[in-house]
């Protein structure tokens, strides 16, 4: 009895001193227009946020066949190859191209009117490095970019 009041009391002063911290999951809304343009140009997330939830709204009009957007985070130095390579990929693969490890995290491709989500988690990514986002429909990424901050 005595062993089993003493593995409660350790449990709880180790979730107590947050030795078993629940996970930090920071939210990101966004949204892209058929004018090509996101509503943000720079998004930036705590270094205590273990995953980020991007939800992507597009809230025009057009279908994904004709003016899709989608939400890409890559380093910033990856940004041209990946656009480029992604123009290949085509729409049934969202414009990424398959097994990309440039690509941190990505969304589907969607039309006008229609909402995805992506989550990741804050491991893929390093204090002081540049990254942005992006999206990868052929065209869009010179227009529709932005800075992603962490930490």
């Amino acid at each position: 009895m005595k062993t089993i009041r003493i593995v409660a009391c350790l449990s709880l002063a180790f979730a107590a001193s947050g030795a078993f911290a629940a996970d930090n999951v920071c939210k990101v809304d966004i949204a892209g227009t058929d004018q090509m343009q996101f509503d943000k140009k720079e998004i930036s997330v705590a270094a205590d946020c273990t995953e980020v939830e991007v939800t992507l709204k597009h809230t025009g009009k057009q279908p994904a066949q004709v003016m899709g957007h989608n939400w890409v985070l890559a380093k910033t130095a990856d940004v041209a190859g990946v656009s480029s390579d992604a123009m290949s990929a085509g729409l049934p693969n969202d414009y990424i191209k398959k097994g990309d490890a440039r690509v941190l995290a990505h969304t589907k491709m969607i039309g006008g009117g229609q909402t995805t989500t992506v989550k990741f988690a804050t491991s893929l990514l390093k204090k002081g490095e540049a990254y942005s986002f992006f999206c990868t429909f052929p065209g869009h990424s010179t227009m529709m970019k932005g800075v992603f901050k962490f930490g």
